[in-house]
């Protein structure tokens, strides 16, 4: 998995899975663009105006359950 911030266009990428063509992309909600490949499964997702939506987008947090 990636997560990248830009602040120039201030977009918030995550990518659960690298290297897999986009066969089709859904704004579900505005601003949230979610990407799939072609079986359905989420590739991607990507968060535009992250500042306002997201806390702290500059700064990431990785938590595994035990």
């Amino acid at each position: 998995m990636k997560i990248t911030y830009d602040p120039r266009t201030d977009t918030l990428s995550v990518v659960f899975r690298e290297n897999v063509p986009v066969a089709e992309s859904d704004e579900d909600k505005p601003g949230v663009i979610l990407d799939y490949d072609q079986d359905g499964n989420l590739v991607s997702l990507e968060i535009l105006d992250a500042s306002k939506r997201v806390t702290e987008a500059r700064r990431v947090e990785f938590q595994t359950a035990e």
